[in-house]
């Protein structure tokens, strides 16, 4: 994804694993005030990958857009005071 940007993923319903469609990305855990640092994570050649602060496990999804996630809801959009 370089030279683009980075999606966003966040985990309020406390889902346990989350399809995503883009192999590097930032996870926040959940909504602002409750996240945790927005950390950078790459899959590489996995299919999956473990935050390590909040424990959600992405999976990739080929099928899903940049900023598509099953189950839908959990793209992080920042909001703009």
């Amino acid at each position: 994804m370089a030279g683009g940007i980075i999606p966003h993923f966040q985990n309020d319903q406390g889902h346990a694993a989350i399809e995503i469609g883009v192999k590097e990305f930032m996870c926040v855990g959940a909504n602002p005030p409750f996240d945790h640092p927005h950390v950078f994570l790459d899959m590489g050649a996995d299919d999956e990958k473990v935050c390590p602060y909040c424990s959600t496990l992405y999976r990739f999804n080929a099928e899903l857009g940049p900023a598509e996630t099953i189950p839908a809801g959990c793209a992080y959009i920042q909001r703009v005071a």
